[in-house]
């Protein structure tokens, strides 16, 4: 394979033929070209037995490779990738693997990665560079907090269920009331990414106090204290003043995103997208009821048992004091 600072080029390589077949002998070719005469007896015999394209780059990959992957297993790896939209130290996990193998697989089939990926989907998508990488020292140090709103389910299931066109939806559709929506508040500790997260009917002042002060209350019986929660500007966290008042009472300093800077909110952010890909939008439901009654089992997964890519493939409760 030919490079910056190659002797021989495939012009080079021909000019070299061209001067054998002309009759020169390969000590002058060897001294003219600045090779050895070993190199131009190479390239004589490559032409003689494949011509002049036998003279081009050829690929420096091995014929074989016997440590490789078996094709059975990487098969599996590339299916569970495009059913869960995964990365490599998730579908190590399932699979019983090394994640450094199976991101090689993933790479060696160039597999887009989950950042340039829809999550829904696993559709390429325009790349955002986001904000340079952080994680606070300590368990209970920073706390986010974000609201997601989810559209709540029919009584029979859905769209998911029924299709788009089905006539439970077509009636659904022309119904008077509104289905109306849930409201999952979510909280995540930035050291563990250990989460708590309610389903609650609104996102006013009130009940976002309420929920801060039950987070808080859960975090402790954890044994982890919280110092500070970040937040994004709604009016809620911004100019409550039940909201300042619970903050003062659990002794939580207030801190806020910069405004249209969600990112800076970002692992709240990531968790509320892990929701809808593994929790919301993972199968389809018969009922709102029948999803909220399983959020608390989901959450219960996700802190226990769940691989995080962040904490190196072990789930958020490790981090906790009351594990190590």
């Amino acid at each position: 394979m030919a490079h910056r600072n190659a002797r021989l080029t495939p012009y080079a390589r021909r000019l070299l033929v061209e001067r054998f077949l002309a009759g020169w002998p390969a000590a002058r070719i060897a001294e003219q070209l600045g090779v050895s005469r070993a190199t131009v007896y190479k390239w004589i015999r490559r032409y003689r037995a494949e011509g002049w394209t036998g003279l081009m780059d050829r690929s420096s990959r091995p014929h074989r490779c016997p440590t490789r992957t078996d094709t059975e297993v990487e098969n599996r790896v590339l299916e569970l990738r495009r059913s869960r939209h995964r990365g490599p130290v998730f579908l190590a996990g399932e699979l019983g693997l090394v994640a450094s193998t199976v991101g090689r697989i993933l790479h060696r089939h160039q597999v887009a990665p989950l950042a340039a990926t829809d999550p829904i989907t696993g559709a390429p998508v325009r790349q955002r560079r986001g904000g340079r990488r952080y994680q606070r020292s300590r368990p209970g140090e920073l706390l986010h907090i974000d609201v997601k709103k989810l559209g709540r389910i029919p009584d029979g299931g859905g769209w998911r269920l029924h299709g788009r066109d089905g006539a439970a939806m077509v009636a659904q559709r022309h119904k008077k009331t509104p289905t109306g929506y849930d409201f999952l508040h979510v909280a995540v500790d930035d050291h563990s990414r250990v989460a708590y997260i309610e389903a609650l009917p609104d996102e006013r002042e009130p009940t976002c106090a309420q929920f801060l002060h039950r987070a808080a209350t859960w975090f402790h019986h954890q044994g982890v204290q919280i110092e500070r929660v970040l937040t994004d500007n709604a009016m809620a966290y911004r100019r409550g003043r039940t909201w300042a008042q619970v903050c003062v009472g659990l002794g939580i300093r207030r801190r806020f995103i910069r405004p249209g800077c969600p990112w800076q909110n970002g692992k709240v952010e990531r968790l509320n997208r892990t929701l809808l890909t593994e929790f919301a939008y993972a199968r389809p439901w018969t009922s709102n009821t029948e999803r909220r009654a399983a959020l608390d089992d989901w959450t219960r997964h996700y802190n226990t048992e769940r691989a995080h890519s962040a904490l190196g493939g072990r789930p958020p409760i490790s981090r906790l004091p009351s594990t190590t």
